[in-house]
């Protein structure tokens, strides 16, 4: 009975594992919502798009010029994943601020299976820089923010 019980719980845990991650936000450009340091649940996405508002981790563009320019040297936030705000989806008109770099016209519909995401942080490395973010750059949707570890000097309470 007590191997049943290990195996299910093993089972749940490697589950549960395949459809959330706990990432640790690491920059400024999600503040104050977010700030370095926090960790945050995220939902792995792989069947529907995230909603407006939502905030989404992503793959980072390897260059400012997106995914389809030519790699920039490492940098913060380059190489690895994002964590954003969903200002428009597909349908939606493009908000001025992405014009220049979608290079589409204020007021256009964004494209199926295309982002328009922002930091909370006006210098946020983000769709004002690189443009759309093509669906499948999505690792997934943040559902909530966790309790930070305690620093490892700090006394226990």
């Amino acid at each position: 009975m007590a191997i049943a019980a290990g195996v299910a719980v093993a089972v749940g845990l490697v589950a549960v594992r395949r459809r959330y991650l706990v990432i640790t936000v690491n920059g400024a450009s999600m503040r104050p919502a977010f700030t370095d340091g926090d960790r945050v649940l995220v939902r792995r996405e792989t069947t529907r798009l995230p909603s407006r508002g939502d905030v989404v981790v992503l793959h980072t563009p390897p260059s400012r010029a997106g995914w389809d320019g030519s790699p920039s040297p490492p940098g913060p936030a380059r190489g690895g994943w994002s964590i954003k705000r969903v200002v428009a989806v597909p349908g939606d008109p493009l908000p001025e601020a992405a014009v220049d770099a979608c290079g589409r016209p204020a007021g256009t519909p964004v494209p199926a299976g295309r982002l328009v995401v922002f930091g909370d942080a006006l210098d946020s490395y983000d769709s004002r820089t690189w443009g759309f973010l093509p669906a499948e750059r999505l690792v997934g949707v943040v559902t909530r923010r966790l309790p930070s570890r305690p620093e490892p000097d700090s006394p226990r309470r």
